[in-house]
């Protein structure tokens, strides 16, 4: 058995499981238990719920012109089919247990009832950033950041591993790409 309680079928840990402990280890040691930091984490996990953070920026941008209303319908409908595939799909196939926190939290933070694997927080947040920064390329790093942020606050508030995190990004990383490709929005001046 894992640190986290996970269990392999010769209970010993696999390459992965000493992965996500040991960044797990570091993390906590580095960022948990400061109390800007956890705010900052706690309400980016939050924010980041049903892609909540994602859709009002879409949304006020779309407020802009005609074609910023057509990029947050194409904004929502990626958003919608990332959940659907990550949700409805892979989340159901893999079923991973959630992280067991060594700690109580510091802060309320809603706890999924899908499985761990993988986290559809940071597969939405860089499809968001990948269409967000090729409609307004100047924002991108701003779209990156928060990306970033909404990404690790789940390692941050202990309901995902770091691996379901990092495969979250390359599975929003190809849906973002391939509508981008698909999909293309004449970029704002």
């Amino acid at each position: 058995m894992t640190e986290s309680g996970r269990h392999t079928d010769d209970n010993l840990p696999s390459p992965i499981d000493h992965l996500d402990d040991g960044a797990d280890r570091l993390w906590g040691l580095a960022f948990r238990g400061r109390p800007s930091l956890d705010r900052l984490f706690y309400v980016a996990s939050e924010v980041g719920d049903f892609s909540v953070l994602w859709l009002m920026i879409g949304a006020a941008q779309g407020i802009r012109s005609d074609d910023d209303a057509d990029a947050f319908g194409r904004l929502a409908l990626a958003l919608g089919a990332e959940s659907l595939l990550v949700n409805q799909g892979i989340k159901r196939l893999v079923r991973r247990p959630r992280p067991t926190p060594a700690e109580p939290r510091p802060l309320h933070v809603r706890k999924p009832l899908t499985s761990s694997f993988p986290s559809g927080h940071a597969s939405s947040a860089t499809v968001a950033a990948i269409l967000l920064s090729q409609r307004d390329p100047k924002l991108a790093p701003v779209y990156v950041a928060l990306a970033a942020v909404v990404a690790t606050s789940r390692v941050h508030v202990q309901v995902h591993h770091a691996s379901d995190v990092l495969v979250g990004v390359a599975i929003g990383a190809a849906i973002g790409r391939f509508v981008a490709r698909r999909w293309p929005v004449e970029r704002r001046s």
